[in-house]
């Protein structure tokens, strides 16, 4: 009896030191959430938060305000990121600027090992080579022909140096051994429009502001980047289709929070998302875009971070690429 006694004790103190630990444990969230993009309105990156952030708003009671923090291949967002209080309040969606700003830039704000907790790679996009319809070439076989019977006249038009396009761009022109030159622009919208004017003749960009633009006729697609052939562009050949092994890029959407984030807080997001990514509304604006959902969780995507930081780092090395 005395035994059972205790016991019952024993349980009724554990209780109360368990509502005592939830009465102390904030509810989440009590007050707006900032969204940092470190990119101007109307890019990718800004168009998958945007979409994200209406939806979690919603489902978590409590607005999240997009601010965009452009400049620096993003080092600036990221760096204001980094630096802010790991409460939950502030999450950046970051493009893959991210994981390839450690090899490009002599010095960055963040650390992308130690400055964040990884909550989602959301969605990520193929990267897609480009022709103005005016090119003789319709397929990626014939247009490294087209370039090696030409040295020097042909050029791809990137959405700026370090982007993935560009370095993708960059990788293919080392591995294939091209007379070729880049043109980085500044984002993907001056670059597309480069292609489609005729200003550059290629070009490698995103999917998302380029597929519109093939589907209407005013670029000829060769190839994506992509393992698989993207849902938005069913009959374009990946580069490995083609015969170029080892070309695969896209451009990831990725959701970090400030490191010392409480677990908790960063379990809430990763499960909001995933359920925001499986609504049929959301996976059908985001395919359409020219983007695949991913939703990895938060241990697959620091696996990638680490991956791909080693990876980009590489290639801007043996491509030699600098920024001032």
């Amino acid at each position: 009896m005395r035994t059972t006694k205790k016991h019952a004790a024993g349980l009724a103190i554990a209780a109360l030191v368990a509502a005592s630990a939830n009465a102390a444990e904030p509810q989440y969230p009590t007050k707006s959430v900032r969204m940092i993009v470190p990119f101007a309105p109307g890019g990718p990156t800004d168009v998958i938060a945007r979409i994200v952030a209406i939806k979690l708003s919603e489902s978590m009671g409590q607005q999240v305000v997009i601010d965009n923090r452009a400049g620096a291949g993003g080092n600036i967002g990221m760096g204001m990121a980094a630096n802010a209080t790991p409460d939950g309040y502030t999450i950046v969606v970051v493009s893959s600027s991210f994981v390839v700003n450690p090899g490009l830039y002599a010095k960055i704000p963040y650390d992308p090992f130690k400055s964040f907790v990884p909550v989602s790679n959301m969605a990520a996009s193929p990267n897609v080579y480009t022709a103005h319809p005016s090119v003789p070439a319709k397929s990626m076989q014939e247009l490294i022909k087209l370039i090696q019977a030409n040295p020097k006249k042909y050029s791809f038009a990137t959405p700026g140096i370090g982007t993935t396009p560009d370095l993708g761009a960059s990788l293919l022109k080392v591995s294939a051994k091209l007379d070729v030159t880049t043109v980085p622009y500044a984002g993907a919208g001056p670059a597309v429009t480069a292609v489609i004017g005729n200003q550059v003749p290629l070009g490698c960009t995103a999917m998302p502001p380029t597929t519109p633009h093939i589907l209407g006729g005013r670029l000829r697609a060769l190839a994506v980047t992509s393992a698989q052939r993207s849902a938005a562009l069913p009959d374009v050949q990946t580069m490995a289709e083609a015969g170029f092994t080892g070309q695969e890029s896209d451009t990831l959407q990725g959701m970090l929070v400030p490191a010392g984030t409480p677990k908790a807080v960063v379990q809430r997001l990763h499960s909001e998302i995933a359920k925001i990514l499986a609504q049929p509304d959301v996976k059908e604006r985001v395919i359409a875009l020219g983007f695949d959902i991913v939703a990895s969780s938060p241990a697959d995507f620091t696996a990638q971070i680490k991956s791909e930081v080693t990876k980009w780092t590489k290639v801007v090395k043996d491509a030699g690429i600098k920024v001032e």
